[in-house]
């Protein structure tokens, strides 16, 4: 999931982004932030990786998948802050 604002995205070569994986994890509210299957075009129920968040190459930006539901990015934000201790 792109995290990173707008404002970069024309001027900077790389990405902030939080991966996703499908190995969830039930008892991480911090850490992860649960999609439903369904949610964003995903095949399968997955989890956003806050702890895992890391800048990429825009090259590697092949193709969107899904805008995930204004609830869902309300709790990544939070957990963003959260774990940056911002």
């Amino acid at each position: 999931m792109v995290v990173q604002t707008d404002l970069l995205n024309k001027v900077h070569p790389s990405t902030l982004v939080c991966p996703i994986n499908s190995n969830v994890q039930p008892g991480s509210k911090i850490l992860r932030v649960h999609l439903q299957k369904g949610m964003a075009n995903l095949d399968k129920s997955c989890d956003i990786m806050i702890d895992q968040l890391r800048a990429i190459d825009n090259k590697r930006l092949i193709k969107k998948i899904g805008i995930i539901p204004a609830s869902e990015a309300k709790k990544v934000n939070e957990n963003l802050l959260i774990v940056l201790d911002l």
